[in-house]
């Protein structure tokens, strides 16, 4: 027979072990994996977000799922998470304070999911976060309120919303960034100042929206700049000093657009001679007007065909007696 004194005893293990049981079954659906750094937990379609996490998480991901919500201390407990994946959910909203317990963190991505705006102050103790993947949500415009605290941002990804607009000072913080995506989302122009914030960007995606002309003061502020995506859109004008300054670009794409001509000079600050353009451009499927005006586009072709995508998908539109001959070919006869 258990002693009032056998039971004091047990009664701290016994629930302990309740304890531990409970920890188990909230993680059930997840696999749980050991390393030196801490513990990697990967939950793949759980029915809810896991409870009573490791304290020594480190790498947490809860994707796949049907998720529409997170319990605002979802994070508590786990102060050194350095990544947050909780892509392919539904989730609709955010806590304020959801990042506040993990100020360590490195990594969110939120991919494909059903946010329709942030809300303020959600990074606010999130200085050490590196890469933000907002990719595949519902956002119909952007706030700099939204991008506060993240001193040390890198890799910022915002493709595939319904953005329409952005505000002039939207990086005006970010002075890390060096990637930014908006590529696929619904923008017909672009506000001066855009770029103003980040001290070294180097590759950004503008590709697969609604731009339809291209302004000389919008690259200005980014002379490190080595890949830019700018095809798909609806670009008709592209300004004489677009171009200026970029002594560093290596990839440039402007397939897909509504280009029939470019002013003189523009394409003096890319490629050859001065250098060569490493890893290539694309200028095909734009209607071409093979005329005087097209010169000197022509001559900077036949200097850099070296590095050129689509040749055979680059042709003229007109005039008449040109029709469908590729801008190689027009440039080698010098016929412009």
């Amino acid at each position: 027979m258990l002693t009032w004194t056998d039971l004091n005893i047990c009664l701290p293990r016994t629930l302990f072990l309740l304890a531990l049981l409970g920890r188990v079954s909230s993680l059930k659906e997840c696999l749980i994996l050991q390393s030196a750094e801490g513990r990697t937990v990967s939950c793949y379609g759980p029915t809810e977000f896991p409870s009573s996490l490791p304290a020594d998480t480190v790498h947490l991901s809860v994707e796949f799922s049907n998720l529409t919500q997170l319990p605002a201390a979802a994070l508590q407990g786990c102060p050194g998470l350095r990544e947050l994946h909780l892509s392919s959910n539904r989730l609709q909203a955010l806590s304020p304070g959801l990042l506040a317990p993990a100020p360590r963190l490195r990594v969110l991505d939120l991919t494909h999911n059903a946010l329709r705006s942030l809300p303020p102050g959600l990074f606010r103790t999130s200085a050490a976060l590196r890469t933000l993947v907002l990719r595949k949500n519902q956002l119909p415009a952007a706030s700099a309120q939204w991008l506060q605290g993240l001193d040390a941002l890198g890799h910022l990804d915002l493709a595939e919303n319904q953005l329409r607009s952005l505000p002039a000072g939207f990086l005006l913080s970010l002075g890390a960034l060096h990637t930014l995506d908006l590529g696929y989302n619904l923008l017909e122009s672009l506000p001066e100042g855009l770029l103003r914030g980040p001290r070294r960007l180097q590759r950004l995606h503008l590709e697969g929206n609604r731009l339809r002309r291209l302004g000389d003061g919008l690259l200005a502020p980014q002379p490190f700049l080595r890949v830019l995506f700018l095809n798909d859109n609806q670009l008709a004008a592209v300004a004489a000093d677009s171009f200026r300054g970029l002594k560093q670009l290596d990839m440039l794409d402007l397939s897909n657009n509504s280009l029939s001509s470019t002013p003189p000079g523009l394409w003096a600050f890319l490629g050859r001679p001065t250098r060569d353009m490493q890893d290539g451009f694309d200028v095909s499927h734009n209607p071409w007007v093979c005329d005087t005006d097209l010169a000197d586009l022509c001559r900077w072709l036949d200097a850099n065909r070296r590095k050129m995508f689509s040749q055979n998908d680059t042709r003229c539109a007109g005039p008449e007696a040109v029709r469908g001959r590729r801008l190689l070919d027009v440039a080698e006869l010098g016929s412009l």
